[in-house]
């Protein structure tokens, strides 16, 4: 029923989905930008349109008492940013335990502008072996642009090249990340 509420209202408000709908049975769906609060109801929107359950991580602060049961049946997972926890480890073994496993992850971290983007979900594909899937979220044209399955190496900067390549393409808002690459050509890690 939510499924088809979400995929309604995807609709309703004039979305698209453009690209590829992966057939792979693992991915990281990696996000961007991310520059609002809405980014979330039209990703809910995304998974009942292309038909792929795909799972989120979100700040643990958002799972309290009254509302993590809410986050969790919408396929929300807890991330605990203490250093204590290894999410990338955490990840991968999931990613390894699951014979299918879709999931999403903003690497900018917060809807504000940042210079450079957390390089967890490259590692989480590069230990799991599992395919990026860009998504891009192009608020003018309102539309959702799709990649191609994308296969890291562990060559950071040469891995990174399409990826800055196809969030180029997205309309709207750029942060400082993108801005730099498109300037200089320059792909900054943490």
């Amino acid at each position: 029923m939510l499924g088809a509420l979400t995929r309604w209202l995807f609709k309703l408000w004039g979305w698209r989905i453009v690209g590829p709908v992966p057939t792979v049975p693992k991915s990281i769906w990696v996000v961007a930008p991310h520059s609002t609060n809405w980014d979330f109801p039209i990703g809910l929107g995304i998974r009942p349109t292309i038909h792929i359950w795909i799972q989120f991580l979100a700040k643990s602060s958002l799972f309290t008492w009254y509302s993590g049961w809410l986050f969790r049946a919408l396929g929300g997972k807890p991330v605990y940013r203490d250093k204590s926890h290894n999410l990338v480890d955490a990840t991968v073994d999931v990613f390894n335990q699951s014979e299918q496993l879709h999931i999403c992850i903003a690497p900018e971290g917060t809807r504000a502008n940042v210079r450079k983007l957390k390089t967890g979900f490259y590692y989480i594909a590069l230990k799991s072996g599992v395919p990026l899937i860009l998504t891009g979220f192009d608020w003018p044209r309102k539309l959702v642009l799709l990649s191609e399955p994308l296969y890291v190496t562990g060559d950071y900067e040469q891995d990174m090249k399409p990826f800055y390549a196809f969030f180029s393409q997205v309309q709207g808002v750029k942060k400082d990340w993108l801005k730099e690459w498109e300037a200089t050509g320059i792909i900054r890690r943490d």
